[in-house]
């Protein structure tokens, strides 16, 4: 069925070829009678008296656009009455043109020009079926590309290997070119994301599209009147019209109003290219399908790497939709000086405003894809410094400290490409920048006076960072405020509170800050044991507890020195108050003191330590006898707080 349409299209581009016919030369002696009578005094005489009549009555420059508009005016509507006046001439001059075209290729020996141009295509179609049949068929956007490439290859081997007729060479050249672009077309629309009937009526619209240019660009080459090859090309562009209307009322899905405002949107752009307003109407050309085609060719682009975050992979997606603007800008300014006489090409200023907003344009789509790169970076940087289990100490505070200041850095380096871009932009619109500066630097002076809290909080946030004082994940306390830091702004610092709630602290409002999660931590705890305990053995149990803890496969990697019992703190009220300490990493010393609670515990009851509780001994020297006592007293208070059943 593909063969069969790219068949039907090329019979169908090549019955055009008949409406060609070339360009009659000035006849010599013609010439040299014009250059006569340019030498003639009299003439001269006459042409210099014109030019002072005419510098002599010019207008006032404030009338100068006033007649620009009128002009413009002028041709506009003396261009449509010639259209439409030659649009009657259409049939004769396609007849004329296809007899001497026919009559040139016989004249030399040739078939016609429209079997010349089947052949050729069969030819193409040829080699494009003994590649899919050799090669792997694939349906990628490359696998789909390649046939095309295959084909046109074959035709241009053929076509600059042969030397044609002179009309016959221009006609089939404009011809396949067209056709090659139509293919082409159809091999984009194919991956496209879009719904079969759309795709459909998409192509009828290309190849209507792409015949229309073939035949405008041959027209005058082949000696068809100018206004006869306009009038040829506004008949096409009212069939595209009405198709690509009924293409968004038959295959869109959006609601009716959305359908009538893009209805009378493209009706509008229709008269705006009617009346020869080519820079504008490519403006709308860019509205209508420019996003489109910057999410296909982002997608198209992705599928060439594997990981689209990579620094690669953001720079061939955002390069290759930085490359179709460009490409867009460029052909805009193309059409733009290749139509002097449109409206607005005489005035200076619409000419440095759209120059300047070309320009902006670019400017922009630059800092874009630096700033997306720089972008890319910083936060494939911080993705990776969040795991930092199987890192030596230096190495894991180098990645916290760079998840504290990567974010800093990204929102400042996202303001100043932003003012950079800003300032370069309105420089090329024609603003001058150096008073907005200087005004900007005074302003500046004056907001630093009337906020003088904010100005202290960026300040102070900048030497919290250079003196290195906290970094994200680190539990800290300053003032009232303590708990983890989670993220910073450029004036204020974020804490998670361990039980919950979340701090937002201005960093003038910090103070001396208490950071609990650098290098190392010294845990020390007190435990009460009787009067009567042996301390050494005591101490001999709490280090073979270190000993355990340290070799315990889930704590072990958390300690930095062990378990050790420092001695006899006090003499207490009720018993011995000895000291234990340990050195840990930062953050785990809570969940170490608690395992190392339990260990003690079990080991001094084991080997008979007791802990020390309150007591009271009642009597003189009769020891036994106020032991009794007390021990009848805890009985007695223990029935009385049994409930009664």
């Amino acid at each position: 069925m593909k063969w069969f349409l790219s068949l039907i299209a090329g019979l169908l581009f090549a019955f055009n070829t008949f409406a060609q016919t070339p360009t009659a030369a000035a006849p010599p002696e013609k010439i040299n009678e014009l250059v006569r009578l340019l030498q003639d005094p009299d003439v001269q005489t006459w042409l210099n008296s014109r030019k002072e009549t005419g510098a002599s009555g010019a207008k006032p420059a404030a009338s100068t656009g006033t007649s620009n508009l009128a002009n413009w005016e002028a041709a506009a509507r003396a261009r449509v009455s010639e259209i439409l006046a030659a649009v009657p001439a259409i049939p004769s001059e396609v007849a004329a043109a296809a007899s001497r075209t026919r009559q040139d290729a016989k004249s030399r020996g040739y078939a016609p020009v429209f079997v010349i141009f089947g052949g050729l295509v069969a030819l193409g179609l040829l080699a494009e079926g003994l590649y899919r049949r050799l090669a792997m068929p694939r349906e990628t956007l490359l696998g789909r590309l390649a046939p095309v490439g295959i084909f046109a290859g074959a035709m241009a081997i053929v076509f600059f290997a042969v030397e044609w007729p002179p009309l016959a060479r221009v006609a089939l050249l404009a011809y396949l070119c067209a056709f090659i672009l139509f293919r082409l077309a159809i091999a984009l629309l194919s991956v496209a994301d879009i719904r079969a009937p759309l795709r459909a009526r998409l192509r009828i619209l290309i190849g209507i599209a792409c015949f229309a240019v073939a035949t405008a660009a041959i027209g005058e080459p082949l000696g068809v009147p100018p206004s006869v090859t306009a009038a040829i090309s506004y008949c096409l562009s009212v069939v595209g019209l009405l198709l690509a209307i009924e293409a968004v009322w038959a295959a869109s899905q959006r609601p009716r109003p959305w359908k009538a405002a893009l209805a009378a949107f493209l009706v509008a752009l229709w008269i705006i290219w009617c009346l020869d307003m080519r820079g504008l109407f490519w403006i709308g050309i860019y509205v209508l399908v420019l996003p489109a085609i910057l999410n296909a060719v982002g997608r198209a682009a992705a599928s060439f790497t594997s990981d689209p975050g990579s620094l690669r992979g953001v720079l061939i997606v955002r390069g290759a939709r930085a490359a179709i603007i460009a490409l867009a800008v460029g052909w805009l300014a193309l059409v733009w000086h290749l139509n002097p006489d449109a409206l607005g090409q005489r005035d200076p200023i619409v000419v440095a405003l759209f120059y300047g907003g070309l320009k902006s344009v670019l400017i922009l789509v630059v800092a874009d894809l630096l700033w997306q790169l720089a972008k890319g970076w910083i936060d494939r940087t911080l993705r990776g410094a969040t795991d930092t289990t199987s890192l030596a100490p230096a190495d894991a505070a180098r990645r916290a400290r760079f998840r504290t200041l990567l974010p800093i850095f990204r929102n400042a380096l996202a303001v100043v490409v932003a003012v950079m871009a800003g300032l370069i932009v309105l420089a090329q619109m024609g603003v001058q920048i150096g008073p907005l500066i200087a005004g900007a630097g005074i302003f500046g002076v004056a907001i630093g006076f009337g906020s003088q809290t904010l100005v202290k909080d960026v300040i102070s946030g900048v030497f919290y960072m250079l003196d290195d004082a906290f970094r994200v994940g680190e539990y800290i306390q300053a003032k009232d405020y303590k708990g983890t830091v989670e993220g910073f702004s450029l004036r204020s610092v974020r804490l998670r509170h361990h039980r919950g709630p979340v701090f937002t602290v201005p960093f003038g409002e910090l103070g001396a800050v208490e950071n609990m999660s650098r290098d190392w931590v010294i845990d020390k705890f007190r435990i009460t044991v009787g009067f009567t305990t042996d301390i050494d053995k005591a101490r001999k149990l709490t280090k073979k507890v270190g000993a355990e803890l340290k070799d315990d496969a889930e704590l072990g990697k958390l300690f930095i020195e062990p378990l050790k019992m420092k001695g006899v703190e006090e003499f207490g009220d009720y018993g011995i108050v000895l000291s234990f300490a340990m050195t840990t990493v930062p953050g785990m010393q809570t969940y170490i003191r608690r395992k190392a609670y339990a260990k003690i515990r079990e080991a001094f009851l084991a080997n008979g330590i007791a802990f020390a509780q309150p007591t009271v001994q009642v009597g003189g020297d009769d020891k036994d006898g106020g032991a009794a006592a007390a021990q009848a007293i805890r009985a007695q208070q223990a029935s009385a707080a049994t409930p009664m059943k």
